[in-house]
């Protein structure tokens, strides 16, 4: 089975505190955009087998692991552990996510392959949060208000069809390192994702006004702050960091408008890509 597998960004994202565990709690809301990644799952007789095409621009940004590391390998062992199968599969993943971006693109690929071997054999796993906190989200996609460490998903009134540029430079950001930072910020200006959450429901036009991610102030990249005054000088509603970075969005309202601002960040030598906003994770090829 092959399907193809959608990034998220984080419309609104709020980071609200901090457990025992050392867990931090959020408040967000995830959106899935057609920028994917393609995964491919064959039932074996044993073992699981993992391959990987990882383009050079992606790879030079973040080394994927493409063995037992990778969070795909993962999520195939915890299937079949938890089924109690003795089969195996060959997984093959080709990626059009950037890695380091905030993105999710390891956690949609855990997510397809619990997904394609969902198909293949009828069964299914309890607990996909074991494989990473934004794993069950993606195993519906769309529009959610997202809450806790990211386990509570609720989902929201669907904002697909609304026009982005996605853009990121060579910086990645260590997750752990921007939250370290969170935790040294001194009154920090906090988005309110709620809101946002309202908005989609009942203005969804101007929902974009409460865009905001909190991670913008704690990890402070040139490269950042370099796309979103480019995507707002070239006509977005509005540029916002995804996740814990690096790679920002912009929103737009004509696909023309997109184009233009998109074609100008490749020439700068960034990964720049046009997409929509969509309103499910996988697309069976």
């Amino acid at each position: 089975m092959r399907v193809k597998t959608a990034a998220k960004v984080n419309l609104a994202l709020d980071v609200t505190g901090k457990l025992p565990n050392g867990y931090h709690t959020i408040e967000s809301v995830f959106q899935t955009v057609g920028l994917y990644d393609e995964v491919s799952v064959e039932l074996t007789e044993a073992g699981i087998e993992l391959s990987c095409d990882v383009p050079a621009e992606f790879a030079a940004a973040d080394p994927i692991p493409c063995d037992e590391r990778n969070i795909a390998y993962k999520a195939a062992k915890l299937f079949f552990e938890e089924n109690g199968m003795d089969c195996g599969c060959r997984i093959h993943i080709k990626k059009g996510i950037p890695s380091q971006a905030g993105m999710g693109g390891g956690s949609t690929d855990a997510a397809a392959v619990l997904y394609c071997l969902g198909e293949l054999t009828g069964k299914s796993v309890s607990a996909p949060e074991k494989l990473g906190a934004d794993v069950p989200f993606f195993l519906t996609g769309g529009t959610a208000y997202v809450e806790g460490i990211g386990e509570k998903i609720t989902p929201i009134s669907d904002y697909s069809g609304r026009i982005l540029v996605i853009a990121k430079g060579g910086e990645g950001v260590s997750t752990a390192e921007a939250y370290r930072n969170i935790d040294a910020l001194e009154a920090p200006q906090h988005p309110d994702a709620k809101a946002l959450a309202e908005a989609i429901d009942g203005a969804p036009d101007t929902a974009w006004e409460h865009f905001g991610n909190l991670f913008e102030q704690a990890v402070c990249l040139e490269e950042v702050d370099k796309l979103k005054s480019a995507m707002l000088n070239k006509d977005a509603l509005r540029a916002v960091m995804t996740g814990s970075g690096s790679a920002v969005f912009g929103l737009f309202e004509t696909r023309e408008q997109a184009e233009i601002c998109a074609e100008k960040l490749k020439k700068w030598g960034y990964f720049s890509a046009v997409c929509e906003t969509v309103s499910e994770s996988f697309v069976i090829i």
